[in-house]
């Protein structure tokens, strides 16, 4: 499995969602078992690790605005996520991606998740310094995005869940992405067809756990 900063590739031989319906409901059958898979092997599903995306869902005006830059990359043969791997990307920022939730107390976390919707400003068209050739619109971290952060991993905390480090605080790096898997020329003409896009403010309308293997999406809030 790649791991980058977007958690968006992830390659391999797919199975059925593991979230749908609640994620510890999938493991009803056999909660020890289920225990000791999480804690000790991580999550596997058809012999390939699952990972879990905790996203911040936008607006109709924003989830529509950034559907259109996926869409121009895409229009020109670029790998957006519009039609990257199981092709049900919503458009999001992630507060974590962990080798699974489906072992977590999530009562915690609601409440946090209930207490407060940030605004997000997607202003910045960038990169990450690696191979994987990830295009993103970065948000800026303002301290009440911060704070909020802190809070979702303080709820999670002594729970058996392994977050990527990219997303601990004091590493992340908020962000939408918007393509992954460019290369030197492609990233050249991505950033040209998208030179000079309208910056996009949007305040968090939902937050949801996707599984990154099908898209299933388990939400928190609406």
């Amino acid at each position: 499995m790649m791991r980058t900063p977007g958690g968006e590739v992830i390659r391999g031989r797919w199975g059925r969602s593991l979230s749908g319906g609640g994620l510890s409901q999938a493991f009803a059958a056999d909660s020890v078992a289920a225990q000791v898979c999480c804690t000790v092997f991580g999550l596997f599903w058809h012999g390939e690790r699952v990972a879990h995306a905790l996203e911040m869902y936008f607006d109709h005006e924003a989830d529509t605005a950034v559907w259109k830059l996926w869409q121009v990359l895409a229009d020109a043969g670029l790998p957006s996520l519009a039609t990257l791997t199981h092709r049900q990307h919503r458009p999001h920022v992630s507060l974590t991606v962990a080798e699974s939730l489906a072992c977590a107390d999530l009562a915690p976390l609601r409440s946090v998740l209930g207490a407060h919707r940030p605004t997000l400003h997607l202003y910045v068209l960038g990169t990450f310094p690696e191979s994987q050739g990830a295009l993103f619109l970065g948000v800026p971290a303002t301290a009440d995005l911060l704070a909020f952060h802190a809070d979702v991993h303080a709820a999670l905390a002594d729970q058996p869940v392994e977050h990527w480090p990219y997303y601990l605080p004091g590493n992340w790096v908020p962000h939408c992405t918007l393509a992954e898997g460019l290369d030197k020329d492609d990233a050249a003409k991505a950033f040209g067809l998208l030179y000079g896009y309208v910056p996009i403010t949007t305040t968090v309308a939902s937050i949801g756990i996707k599984d990154t293997v099908t898209g299933a999406i388990t939400l928190l809030t609406v």
